[in-house]
């Protein structure tokens, strides 16, 4: 499991701007400003007046000593610290957790890949061959437990899915992750009306052999740790 640090500071949201800032109130009254990990535009996961859990750092060369690191939504806990889905993946695929990727020896983050100068989120390496996984954390909850990824237009996100069609061609295996970290959600689609090209990327990528995997997450201010597989629909 990926552990936050201890003790979690509990707050109010009172709003998120500037893409990495949110101003909250603490339980004593306190009104800071703290650092928002998120590029996305966190659709369901930013109304103001709902509770928030902020982890604490002492390095003195920090402007913000908080960090937005979970929020208490009306569906229930999601984690809007986007680049922890990475750590939660990799803690399973080093545990040998995931059904779908294991028998691999040798497991390398950001490795280099693609024709448009990538890195990998992970490189995998068996004797049969190499496999490319891209995560991607999914927090926007539409209605009825579907999650949607983007929820913001992605040009990043269709650059990935272009190096995974590309390494798919050379002969390797090419995976999409999802990591859902939002505990209302119970499965997972594309928000095509969001990122339009996108959705048409993936269904490329799908065409040409790209896997898709969706994983749900145990969720706590405790930690959060890979929990099973849902359903993509594509």
């Amino acid at each position: 499991m990926f552990k936050f640090p201890q003790p979690m500071v509990s707050a109010k949201l009172i709003r998120r701007y500037k893409r990495f800032l949110a101003d909250v109130e603490l339980d004593d009254g306190r009104i800071i400003t703290v650092h928002c990990p998120n590029t996305g535009a966190m659709t369901g996961c930013a109304e103001p007046g709902w509770r928030v859990w902020l982890s604490t750092s002492d390095s003195p060369k920090r402007k913000y000593a908080h960090t937005f690191e979970l929020v208490e939504t009306d569906e229930g806990l999601a984690c809007i610290h986007s680049s922890l889905a990475n750590k939660v993946v990799a803690l399973a695929l080093n545990n040998n957790s995931v059904p779908e990727l294991q028998g691999y020896y040798e497991i390398k983050s950001e490795a280099r890949y693609g024709k448009e100068g990538s890195r990998a989120d992970f490189q995998l390496s068996a004797t049969s061959g190499q496999c490319f996984i891209e995560v991607k954390s999914v927090t926007l909850l539409r209605g009825g437990g579907v999650g949607a990824f983007p929820d913001a237009v992605s040009q990043r996100g269709s650059k990935h899915l272009r190096e995974l069609i590309g390494v798919k061609a050379e002969g390797n295996r090419a995976v999409l992750f999802f990591c859902v970290l939002h505990s209302g959600i119970s499965r997972v689609s594309v928000a095509g009306d969001i990122d339009p090209v996108y959705a048409k990327t993936l269904s490329e990528a799908v065409a040409a052999g790209v896997e898709v995997l969706a994983y749900s997450c145990v969720i706590s201010k405790g930690g959060m740790a890979l929990s099973s597989r849902i359903e993509f629909e594509g």
